[in-house]
């Protein structure tokens, strides 16, 4: 039986409630689709690839990490924004974003759950970004692993090998997390007692930084690190109405 929009764009908004967050752009229902949803698909970036794999899946809702637009609001539509929202138009597609609630979270956020992939217990907040944490700090179990095993869990649960500056102490006891662009937080890592700092992309200066604060910095890819909230989120939707579910995945390397 088919669940309304609405319904689940305010429970997607009461689970994460975005109104906590000063963001990059607009957070919730972004292009209005369909009253009804059978179909929920769930993808990291809103472009013209997935508004397609979206329609051939014959979805009524897409949910999505990075959104179609950013700032204060869109401006011009130039041909390329044309061809996207002709696409979700034309398929009467509802397109939802949740940017950094969704990587705060501590039970759907892309950083909670990076963290699970890991065994990684005890987590607590990390990274502020205007006052809100938007990342987690995690204790591995125990006495903590080697670093060569952490860096192969990331390995695994990225399903590619990270970009690594093995700096940091034979034995990690904690890391911090903050998926997609989170290179600025080493120092902030480091004050919080962590030995490893997990991200998605570096910046130049990350390699001598992490030396210089003697900690291992993990880039496992912006896309790959933040495709497991939105997909955690679409299982939630699946159980919470009744509604089918389906990933998008167009892999990135970045």
């Amino acid at each position: 039986m088919p669940a309304a929009t609405i319904d689940i764009i305010e429970e997607l908004d009461g689970i994460l409630q975005p109104a906590r967050f000063e963001d990059y752009g607009p957070n919730g229902l972004q292009v209005p689709g369909a009253a009804e949803v059978e179909t929920v698909a769930t993808g990291v970036s809103a472009n013209l690839e997935l508004f397609e794999l979206a329609a051939a899946e014959r979805a009524q809702l897409l949910l999505v990490h990075h959104g179609l637009f950013w700032g204060s609001g869109p401006g011009p539509i130039d041909a390329a924004l044309k061809r996207r929202l002709k696409v979700l138009f034309d398929a009467d597609i509802a397109l939802a974003a949740y940017h950094l609630p969704l990587d705060a979270h501590l039970q759907f956020g892309n950083n909670a759950l990076l963290a699970q992939a890991l065994d990684a217990q005890a987590l607590e907040p990390f990274a502020l970004h205007r006052g809100q944490p938007i990342g987690v700090l995690a204790r591995l179990p125990g006495d903590g692993v080697d670093a060569a095993d952490l860096f192969a869990r990331v390995r695994e649960a990225t399903s590619r090998d990270p970009l690594v500056f093995d700096a940091g102490p034979a034995r990690v006891r904690s890391v911090a997390i903050v998926s997609g662009a989170g290179s600025d937080y080493l120092a902030d890592a480091a004050a919080a007692g962590a030995d490893a700092l997990l991200t998605g992309e570096p910046v130049e200066r990350a390699m001598a930084t992490a030396r210089e604060l003697r900690l291992h910095f993990i880039a496992a890819g912006h896309y790959a690190t933040e495709t497991f909230g939105v997909r955690r989120l679409g299982e939630h939707l699946a159980e919470r109405f009744g509604v089918r579910h389906v990933f998008l995945d167009v892999p990135n390397p970045i």
